[in-house]
C-alpha cells in the first residue's frame, strides 16, 4: 500500500533553499512537508563552499532560524584581486557599507535542518521522488519511495521543486530536465582542501598568465584553493608538489601557507535559467531554477531571494485564494536572478583566460580589471553586487 502524506505544500529538496521555505511558511501558519533522497549525516556532512551576502546573513538570524553565522562566521569586509603583478584591495565598508560573511554552506543547512526539528517538523530523509503528478490540478503530488523500497505519495496545494540541478520538478515544468538558457565555459576549477592556517584575511582573487586562482578559507585550520584548469582533467593525475606549484604562481606577493592536502576535485560549471520557473501549482527555485558560476559567490544567495518571493505568493495565497502573487513569482524571481546571472558571468569573464584567448584578449582583460581598479563607481558596482542586492521584499519576518 502505498503511504500518502496530506500537507499544503510538498518541498522536494532539505537543501538550504527548500529549509528556508519551510521554515518562514511555518511561522505563518503554513504546513509543509520536506524530502530528500539523502540522509540527514549525507546532508550535513557535504562540505561545501559559503560566502552569505549581508542579507542572507540577516534574514536567516532574524527569521529566527539561527544568530550562529554572526558568532561564528568569518567576516570579511573586502577581496582581493591580484593582477599584473599587483594586488588590488576592495573595502565593502567604505564602498558600500555592508560586509559578506566566510559561513560553509553545510553550516547553514546544520542551522536549518535544527530548526524544522526544534519546531517538530523534521524532514522526512532518504525519500526518493521519481515523479509530481497533477501539476495543473489543485492537488498536485509528489510520488517516491523510502529507503525501504515502500511507495509513498504527499498529496499538497502546492509543490516547489528545490531539489537541485537535477530537478525533478522541471519536468513538468519546463517538459524535461534539461529545458533552460545555459552557457558552457571552457575552463573548470581544481579544488584542494588543505589543513594550514588561513594565507591572507581575506579572499584572494587572481588572474595571471597562468590563469585563475582563488585563495578562499573555511576557518582557522582548513583552507580551500582553486586554481584554474581544463574541465577533463583527472584530479588523481595532479601531484601535491604541482598543485602548490600552480597556486603559488598564481599569486604574487603572497606567500601560501602550505599543509597536508586531503581533498582534491575538478568543479565544472556553468550558467542556467529554467525556461519557465512555474506551471499550475508546481514551483522552481534554488539549483532547480537556475546555477550560476562559483566566481560571484551567488549560488545560495540567490535562491534566499526566490525563497522570500515565493513566501510572500504562498501566505498571500493560503490567506486570501488568491494566485495573483503566485503567477507575479517568476517575473519578481527572474529581475534578481538575471542581474546574478551577468555579475556572475562577469566575474568569470573578467578573471579567467579562455584556452583560445589571443594576445588581444589577453590584454583586453587587463585594461576591463584596469577600469575597475580606477574607477570608483565600478568599485561600487563591484562591492555593492558581492555583498549583495537588497531583497525588495520584507513580509518573511
Amino acid at each position: 500500500m502505498t503511504n500518502s502524506i496530506r500537507t499544503q505544500v510538498g518541498i522536494l529538496g532539505a537543501g538550504p533553499a527548500g529549509l528556508l521555505l519551510a521554515h518562514l511558511l511555518r511561522k505563518a501558519g503554513i504546513d509543509s512537508v520536506v524530502i530528500d533522497a539523502r540522509s540527514r549525516e549525507d546532508i550535513e556532512g557535504t562540505v561545501k563552499a559559503g560566502i552569505v551576502e549581508s542579507p542572507a546573513a540577516e534574514v536567516l538570524a532574524e527569521s529566527g532560524v539561527s544568530d550562529r553565522i554572526y558568532r561564528e562566521g568569518m567576516k570579511h569586509d573586502g577581496v582581493e584581486f591580484h593582477f599584473d603583478g599587483r594586488a588590488h584591495r576592495f573595502d565593502f565598508q567604505e564602498l558600500v557599507g555592508k560586509s559578506v560573511y566566510l559561513y560553509p554552506q553545510h553550516e547553514v543547512l546544520k542551522d536549518l535542518i535544527a530548526a524544522r526539528i526544534r519546531d517538530g517538523v523534521t524532514p522526512l530523509f532518504e525519500h526518493t521522488a521519481t515523479s509530481v503528478e497533477d501539476a495543473e490540478s489543485d492537488k498536485p503530488r509528489i510520488v517516491g519511495t523510502t529507503a525501504a523500497g515502500e511507495p509513498f505519495e504527499i498529496v499538497a496545494d502546492v509543490v516547489v521543486g528545490a531539489d537541485g540541478s537535477g530537478s525533478i520538478a522541471r519536468i513538468p515544468v519546463v517538459g524535461s530536465q534539461q529545458g533552460g538558457y545555459y552557457r558552457e565555459y571552457p575552463f573548470a576549477w581544481y579544488g584542494v582542501l588543505v589543513e594550514a592556517p588561513p594565507s591572507a584575511p581575506e579572499l584572494i582573487y587572481s588572474r595571471s598568465d597562468e590563469g585563475f586562482v582563488l585563495i578562499s578559507t573555511r576557518d582557522q585550520h582548513i583552507q580551500r584553493m582553486y586554481f584554474q584548469c581544463d574541465p577533463l582533467t583527472d584530479p588523481t593525475t595532479v601531484s601535491d608538489a604541482e598543485i602548490w606549484d600552480k597556486l603559488q604562481a598564481g599569486i604574487e606577493g603572497t606567500m601560501l601557507k602550505q599543509g597536508p592536502i586531503f581533498r582534491k576535485d575538478v568543479l565544472r560549471f556553468r550558467s542556467f535559467v529554467a525556461h519557465e520557473l512555474r506551471k499550475g501549482r508546481v514551483f522552481l527555485m534554488g539549483d532547480a531554477a537556475h546555477t550560476v558560476p562559483p566566481t560571484g559567490a551567488k549560488g545560495m544567495n540567490l535562491a534566499f531571494s526566490d525563497v522570500l518571493w515565493l513566501n510572500q505568493a504562498l501566505r498571500s495565497f493560503f490567506a486570501t485564494g488568491s494566485e495573483e502573487l503566485m503567477a507575479a513569482y517568476p517575473e519578481n524571481a527572474l529581475k534578481r536572478i538575471w542581474k546574478a546571472q551577468h555579475f556572475s558571468y562577469w566575474m568569470t569573464t573578467m578573471l579567467h583566460i579562455t584556452p583560445d584567448a589571443t594576445e588581444f584578449d589577453k590584454r583586453r582583460g587587463l585594461g576591463e580589471l584596469a577600469l575597475l581598479t580606477d574607477s570608483l563607481h565600478a568599485q561600487r558596482y563591484l562591492a555593492e553586487s558581492y555583498t549583495g542586492w537588497d531583497y525588495g521584499v520584507d513580509d518573511w519576518r
